[in-house]
Protein backbone atom coordinates (compact mmCIF):
# COMPACT_ATOMS: atom_id res chain seq x y z
CA UNK A 1 0.00 0.00 0.00
CA UNK A 2 2.72 2.54 1.39
CA UNK A 3 4.77 1.33 -2.07
CA UNK A 4 1.49 2.40 -4.24
CA UNK A 5 1.16 5.83 -1.87
CA UNK A 6 4.70 6.97 -3.12
CA UNK A 7 4.09 5.95 -6.83
CA UNK A 8 0.90 8.71 -7.20
CA UNK A 9 2.34 10.81 -4.94
CA UNK A 10 6.02 10.92 -7.40
CA UNK A 11 3.61 10.88 -10.21
CA UNK A 12 1.66 14.03 -9.53
CA UNK A 13 4.69 15.82 -8.43
CA UNK A 14 6.07 15.06 -11.97
CA UNK A 15 2.65 15.58 -13.70
CA UNK A 16 3.47 19.30 -11.59
CA UNK A 17 6.22 19.82 -12.75
CA UNK A 18 6.42 18.80 -16.70
CA UNK A 19 3.72 21.48 -16.19
CA UNK A 20 4.69 24.13 -14.39
CA UNK A 21 8.13 23.90 -16.66
CA UNK A 22 5.74 24.19 -19.85
CA UNK A 23 3.92 27.19 -18.55
CA UNK A 24 7.33 28.95 -17.44
CA UNK A 25 8.74 28.46 -21.02
CA UNK A 26 5.95 29.48 -22.54
CA UNK A 27 5.45 32.99 -21.04
CA UNK A 28 9.30 33.57 -21.02
CA UNK A 29 9.49 32.42 -25.06
CA UNK A 30 9.31 35.59 -27.34
CA UNK A 31 6.60 35.47 -29.76
CA UNK A 32 7.35 35.81 -33.38
CA UNK A 33 4.92 38.46 -34.04
CA UNK A 34 6.94 41.59 -33.92
CA UNK A 35 4.21 44.36 -32.11
CA UNK A 36 4.68 47.88 -32.84
CA UNK A 37 4.51 48.79 -29.40
CA UNK A 38 7.40 47.47 -28.31
CA UNK A 39 9.45 49.85 -26.31
CA UNK A 40 13.32 49.19 -27.76
CA UNK A 41 11.98 49.47 -31.53
CA UNK A 42 11.53 52.98 -32.15
CA UNK A 43 14.30 56.32 -31.47
CA UNK A 44 12.64 58.74 -29.31
CA UNK A 45 14.86 61.88 -30.44
CA UNK A 46 14.44 65.47 -30.52
CA UNK A 47 16.83 65.36 -33.41
CA UNK A 48 15.74 64.69 -36.64
CA UNK A 49 14.74 61.64 -38.11
CA UNK A 50 14.91 60.56 -41.77
CA UNK A 51 12.81 58.04 -43.27
CA UNK A 52 14.04 55.53 -45.63
CA UNK A 53 11.39 53.24 -48.24
CA UNK A 54 12.52 49.77 -49.54
CA UNK A 55 15.19 49.32 -52.49
CA UNK A 56 13.59 45.79 -53.22
CA UNK A 57 10.55 43.67 -52.07
CA UNK A 58 10.57 40.35 -51.81
CA UNK A 59 7.39 37.93 -51.20
CA UNK A 60 7.68 34.38 -51.50
CA UNK A 61 5.57 32.71 -48.84
CA UNK A 62 5.25 29.65 -50.74
CA UNK A 63 8.85 28.91 -49.88
CA UNK A 64 7.95 29.43 -45.96
CA UNK A 65 9.99 31.31 -43.24
CA UNK A 66 11.68 34.38 -43.93
CA UNK A 67 10.60 34.93 -47.52
CA UNK A 68 8.96 38.09 -46.94
CA UNK A 69 11.47 40.89 -46.22
CA UNK A 70 12.30 44.70 -47.95
CA UNK A 71 15.80 45.70 -48.47
CA UNK A 72 16.56 49.46 -47.05
CA UNK A 73 19.54 51.39 -47.45
CA UNK A 74 20.71 53.59 -45.00
CA UNK A 75 23.72 56.20 -45.68
CA UNK A 76 26.73 55.52 -43.75
CA UNK A 77 26.97 57.05 -39.77
CA UNK A 78 23.30 57.07 -39.40
CA UNK A 79 21.92 54.46 -37.45
CA UNK A 80 18.46 52.51 -38.58
CA UNK A 81 15.71 51.59 -35.67
CA UNK A 82 15.20 48.49 -34.73
CA UNK A 83 12.03 48.06 -36.02
CA UNK A 84 10.01 49.32 -39.39
CA UNK A 85 6.63 49.80 -39.95
CA UNK A 86 4.17 48.29 -42.71
CA UNK A 87 0.99 51.02 -43.30
CA UNK A 88 -1.58 49.76 -45.43
CA UNK A 89 -4.84 51.48 -45.96
CA UNK A 90 -7.32 50.53 -44.14
CA UNK A 91 -5.08 47.85 -41.55
CA UNK A 92 -3.54 48.40 -38.55
CA UNK A 93 0.01 49.31 -39.12
CA UNK A 94 2.17 46.22 -38.58
CA UNK A 95 5.93 45.92 -37.49
CA UNK A 96 9.16 43.73 -38.48
CA UNK A 97 12.95 43.28 -37.38
CA UNK A 98 15.71 44.21 -39.32
CA UNK A 99 19.10 42.33 -39.90
CA UNK A 100 22.39 44.11 -41.40
CA UNK A 101 22.73 42.46 -44.89
CA UNK A 102 26.36 41.37 -45.29
CA UNK A 103 27.09 40.73 -49.16
CA UNK A 104 27.98 43.34 -51.26
CA UNK A 105 25.32 42.12 -53.69
CA UNK A 106 21.90 41.23 -52.61
CA UNK A 107 19.16 40.34 -55.72
CA UNK A 108 20.55 42.88 -57.85
CA UNK A 109 20.88 46.08 -55.56
CA UNK A 110 25.21 46.91 -55.54
CA UNK A 111 25.67 48.08 -52.27
CA UNK A 112 26.45 52.06 -53.08
CA UNK A 113 29.33 53.75 -51.88
CA UNK A 114 28.44 55.26 -48.53
CA UNK A 115 25.83 53.41 -48.17
CA UNK A 116 25.04 50.00 -46.33
CA UNK A 117 21.66 47.72 -46.55
CA UNK A 118 19.50 46.14 -43.83
CA UNK A 119 17.01 43.72 -44.36
CA UNK A 120 13.54 43.58 -42.74
CA UNK A 121 11.35 40.75 -42.67
CA UNK A 122 7.53 40.83 -42.09
CA UNK A 123 5.89 37.76 -40.43
CA UNK A 124 4.75 35.04 -42.81
CA UNK A 125 1.61 35.26 -40.88
CA UNK A 126 0.60 38.98 -41.29
CA UNK A 127 1.82 38.81 -44.98
CA UNK A 128 -0.53 35.44 -45.92
CA UNK A 129 -3.55 37.23 -44.06
CA UNK A 130 -2.54 40.65 -46.35
CA UNK A 131 -2.50 38.20 -49.64
CA UNK A 132 -5.68 36.20 -48.57
CA UNK A 133 -7.56 39.50 -47.93
CA UNK A 134 -6.80 40.71 -51.78
CA UNK A 135 -3.95 42.87 -50.33
CA UNK A 136 -1.17 41.93 -52.03
CA UNK A 137 -0.63 45.25 -54.03
CA UNK A 138 -0.31 47.11 -51.26
CA UNK A 139 2.10 44.63 -49.61
CA UNK A 140 4.07 45.14 -52.90
CA UNK A 141 4.00 48.93 -53.21
CA UNK A 142 7.43 50.61 -51.32
CA UNK A 143 5.69 53.43 -49.98
CA UNK A 144 4.04 51.29 -47.78
CA UNK A 145 7.31 50.29 -46.06
CA UNK A 146 8.98 52.83 -43.61
CA UNK A 147 12.12 52.65 -41.94
CA UNK A 148 13.99 55.35 -39.54
CA UNK A 149 16.94 56.53 -39.18
CA UNK A 150 18.62 59.40 -36.60
CA UNK A 151 22.41 60.79 -37.29
CA UNK A 152 24.56 58.61 -34.83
Amino acid sequence: MLKKSLFYIFFALSLFGVMGVSYVSDKLERSPVVTCNAPYGFFPTKNAKFYTYPEKIVLQPWRGQHHIYAVFKIPQGYQYEYLFRLKIPGEPIHCGGLVPVEENVIAGIPRKQGYYLVRGYLNTRIALNLIFQGKINQLQQSQNWQLGYVKK
